[in-house]
């Protein structure tokens, strides 16, 4: 469908959580069914701010007034190149800034994990009105800077690299459409600034094993080449684990498991082409070792065009004058 081979990036709701509502990272891109168009990149920037006073302690929902509201605020550079249509490469860097507004606790800021993804569509069929299409996307993801994940909820996160497979499926009639998606991501061991630690028993080393973990992800909505409008829902399931113990602070292998409910907009500019506004939210609807969480947001992106057929125009323009 040629509204989506267009590629006019729409990039919604970049979630960095951080420990009792700590997602992993992601450049949303990844995860529905717009590619870029060959030789196009699109990159911008991405707010997003989140928050939380209540949080399940394992299957317990609670508060605690040595935290009051814990609150993540993150700006992101975010970035998809268009190898060809079938093809794109994506990336994702937030800076991340976390606060506690009760307690002794100080909350902690700085860049956090780098993601990159590929991103494949190996088929795409229009019948009528519809268009049906695959997509592979593999990410890895790996921490750029020297935080501290032993220091949860106020971590800025959880500092395992990690890889990750996802499958998805993109179903458009007209201008409605509904994507779904499953993902598995593999993860691994953390290093702690301490010789030795407890989770269910002691462990007298400073690597801690992580726990792999999946998600399924469905969204729906409509979708032209000029807006997007669509709910969106998650599940992120940790596969392993263990729960906080009674008023203990959160360990970076607890099992954390969240599902979510959020819309995302986006809207491509008449006056400046290639020009998109991004707005965002979400809600945690229920969760094990993780903080209720209300999240907002909004970014700006832009398209630059590369393609070799752009470049000799413009040079055989040049030449004539």
């Amino acid at each position: 469908m040629q509204k989506i081979k267009t590629g006019l990036l729409r990039i919604t709701g970049l979630i960095a959580m951080t420990a009792l509502s700590y997602l992993p990272s992601q450049a949303q891109t990844e995860i529905d069914g717009i590619m870029m168009a060959k030789h196009n990149y699109c990159s911008g920037i991405m707010y997003n701010y989140s928050s939380w006073d209540q949080y399940w302690e394992g299957t317990l929902k609670r508060n605690n007034l040595n935290l009051g509201t814990v609150s993540t605020s993150m700006i992101a550079y975010m970035g998809n190149y268009g190898v060809s249509d079938k093809l794109n490469v994506l990336f994702g860097l937030p800076y991340i800034k976390t606060k506690a507004s009760a307690g002794t606790l100080h909350g902690m800021k700085g860049f956090q994990d780098l993601s990159l993804w590929v991103k494949w569509m190996p088929y795409e069929k229009e019948f009528g009105k519809s268009t049906l299409s695959f997509y592979t996307i593999g990410g890895i993801s790996l921490p750029v800077s020297d935080y501290t994940p032993d220091l949860l909820p106020l971590s800025i996160g959880l500092r395992s690299k990690t890889i990750s497979l996802r499958g998805m499926v993109d179903y458009q009639y007209g201008s409605w459409f509904t994507t779904a998606s499953a993902t598995y991501v593999i993860r691994d061991k953390v290093t702690l600034d301490r010789e030795s630690y407890y989770t269910t028993q002691l462990h007298n080393t400073n690597q801690v094993a992580m726990p792999d973990a999946s998600s399924i992800n469905v969204r729906a909505g409509y979708r032209t080449g000029r807006m997007i409008a669509e709910a969106v829902w998650n599940k992120w399931t940790t596969l392993g684990g263990f729960d906080i113990t009674r008023n203990n602070m959160p360990f970076v292998s607890n099992r954390m498991n969240a599902s979510m409910l959020g819309i995302n907009l986006k809207y491509n500019l008449k006056a400046v082409d290639g020009l998109s506004l991004i707005a965002n939210g979400n809600i945690t609807l229920s969760g094990r070792n993780m903080g209720q969480a209300s999240t907002i947001g909004g970014g700006a992106f832009y398209i630059m065009d590369f393609s070799p057929k752009k470049k000799k125009e413009k040079t055989s323009t040049n030449d004539k004058k």
